[in-house]
């Protein structure tokens, strides 16, 4: 059975910033200290029963597996190739009619030049305990991300221009005002997009670029509250990295977790070389497809040791 974990807007989502969004911003989430915690909505509650089931089951199909896949899924230069092209310079949503739809579509290479930091923001509904575990888990992923890709990647307590946030169904419903202090020039329709996200889209990330531009200045991870522990993980492993710059899904990407079908949880050795292809020097931000392709080819086969 499939799942809808993930909603990755980080290429279609192109527009102008003011200079602000690379300086302090504070939490705009009520923290403990700050406002009286709440009982959670029905609605909240029963978010967190649908998600509590959806691991479960999940798990009971043999799905979110851990284990990385080298075994029985094994990778050669020409499906790792081929699984870059789709996932790297492809988008899977669109922009029409004021509001995002799944299309897949043609697109360039994007990343990020500037140093990435790595910021949480937590609603008043995440424990102190949670918020321990989440600020761990986040800074260890940092860790292997900025190892695998070479580049500069690591969580900061302020001045982060890639947003973590961690918030549940009712503090989502009016989080506007915090994505607009966090990234000045978002539009309306983004704002909508992330306050009305339904229950089926587990998380979601939007990274931004200038216009005319492919490179990202900024990008806001929705990491939801009433996620149990697995879920809760795979969800930051997977839109941390698809904010980097791989943004599309894939049905044949395997092993990976840019794939829907949901069969790992977290980040593969398949995806750390995606990662390692997608910040090659060899490779330019704006690259379309076929610019690209020869280039990808010859990367993955230095990576794997010859043509496969």
């Amino acid at each position: 059975m499939a799942f809808r974990l993930s909603l990755c807007l980080t290429c279609v989502v192109t527009f102008m910033l003011s200079a602000c969004v690379t300086t302090p911003v504070p939490d705009a989430l009520p923290g403990p200290n700050q406002a009286p915690r709440t009982e959670p909505s029905a609605e909240s509650q029963s978010f967190a029963r649908y998600y509590r089931n959806v691991e479960a089951r999940l798990i009971a199909d043999g799905l979110l597996r851990q284990d990385g896949g080298q075994r029985d899924a094994p990778v050669t230069a020409t499906t790792l190739a081929a699984n870059f092209e789709r996932i790297a310079l492809y988008d899977e949503y669109t922009l029409s009619g004021g509001r995002f739809v799944q299309q897949e579509t043609e697109s360039r290479l994007r990343r990020w030049q500037a140093p990435v930091r790595l910021q949480t923001h937590f609603g008043a509904s995440v424990s102190d305990q949670q918020r321990a575990r989440d600020t761990a888990v986040l800074t260890t992923y940092a860790n292997r991300l900025a190892r695998v890709t070479g580049h500069p990647i690591r969580t900061v307590g302020s001045g982060g221009n890639f947003h973590v946030i961690y918030l549940n169904r009712d503090e989502q419903l009016r989080a506007g005002d915090l994505v607009r202090s966090l990234v000045p020039g978002i539009s309306d329709a983004t704002v909508r997009e992330i306050e009305g996200l339904s229950r089926f889209t587990f998380c979601s990330v939007y990274a931004f670029s200038q216009p005319g531009r492919s490179v990202y200045i900024t990008a806001i991870a929705i990491i939801r509250d009433e996620h149990p522990e697995l879920l809760r993980r795979s969800c930051v492993h997977e839109e941390v990295a698809q904010g980097l710059g791989l943004p599309n899904d894939s049905p044949a990407a395997r092993p990976s977790i840019f794939n829907d079908d949901e069969e790992f949880a977290f980040l593969t050795p398949h995806d750390e070389l995606l990662l390692r292809i997608l910040y090659d020097r060899r490779l330019s931000p704006g690259m379309q497809p076929d610019q690209a392709r020869p280039i990808v080819r010859r990367i993955a086969e230095d990576l794997l040791g010859g043509p496969s």
